[in-house]
């Protein structure tokens, strides 16, 4: 069966789905786009993804291009168009299409495309620990909006596969860690106390890291938002990574450097089993 996508009001094959090139999330970067996760058939955490994509579209100056209801159908029939039982829902929206220049004149008719795709038969309840390296964070100062403006991140993440390791996390100037180049990190410490960043305009507030840390605690583990260092993630008990492709990714070593005897963790094993089990109850 050959993949469909959503664009623009049409539902067209993925092979000859197409935007203007004078689209200027094309041309600029100037767009934002949500990945919904989806496992068994359900899409996890959709309402929290909807609520983020319109921040970014109000953040961006950008009006809806459909009723948040009508996009919500439009994910569900692209779901089932493709038949995706574990996989994942794209969503972009970009300001539209203009000449090009910089600055926009007037209100634009934002475009939207929305694709989906299968990427595992089932998504595995255990998995071992994965290698990450470390790389400055060269990004730009509004990460809090989910833009696809992601030339940094894709260079980190091609360092990492270039180094043999599973994802690159980025070091802020004063040397603390930010996140992932596609997701957010957690180191937990000998006191089992588990370390996040804080959400600030630093990062991207993942929709994973926001689920992951309701499940934390309602399994009775203390979450405390704070900065932390790779020399404090190399001498912590374990460390993780979330995100919607990831869900909960126990950490192994970073920059080759083991985090305890270098497999997965307790809490990471609890934490992906009791995520997953979240968001398809």
């Amino acid at each position: 069966m050959s993949r469909i996508a959503y664009v623009n009001g049409s539902y067209v094959s993925h092979r000859e789905a197409a935007v203007s090139i004078d689209d200027r999330g094309y041309q600029f970067g100037d767009g934002i786009y949500e990945v919904v996760f989806i496992i068994d058939g359900h899409m996890a955490d959709e309402g929290p993804h909807l609520d983020r994509l319109d921040r970014s579209l109000s953040e961006m100056s950008m009006p809806w291009p459909v009723d948040r209801t009508v996009l919500q159908m439009i994910i569900a029939r692209i779901v089932r168009l493709n038949q995706v039982k574990n996989g994942l829902v794209y969503v972009q929206i970009t300001r539209g299409v203009a000449k090009r220049d910089h600055k926009w004149t007037k209100p634009l008719k934002p475009a939207l495309v929305v694709t989906a795709k299968n990427t595992a038969k089932n998504i595995p309840k255990e998995i071992p620990a994965v290698p990450v390296i470390s790389v400055p964070d060269e990004r730009w100062e509004r990460r809090d909006i989910k833009t696809i403006q992601l030339l940094p991140n894709c260079l980190a993440k091609q360092k990492a596969y270039e180094a043999g390791a599973y994802e690159a996390v980025m070091i802020d100037a004063d040397g603390s860690v930010t996140e992932g180049s596609s997701s957010n990190m957690w180191i937990v410490t000998k006191q089992g106390e588990l370390i996040t960043r804080p959400a600030t305009h630093k990062i991207l507030n993942g929709i994973t890291r926001r689920t992951v840390m309701a499940v934390a605690t309602e399994m009775q583990l203390k979450v405390v938002e704070r900065n932390f260092t790779i020399e404090e993630a190399l001498s912590a008990s374990e460390a993780f990574l979330t995100s919607a492709s990831s869900h909960v990714t126990p950490i192994g070593s970073i920059d080759e450097a083991l985090i305890g005897d270098g497999t997965a963790g307790a809490v990471a094993k609890r934490l992906r089993v009791t995520y997953i089990e979240e968001v398809t109850s």
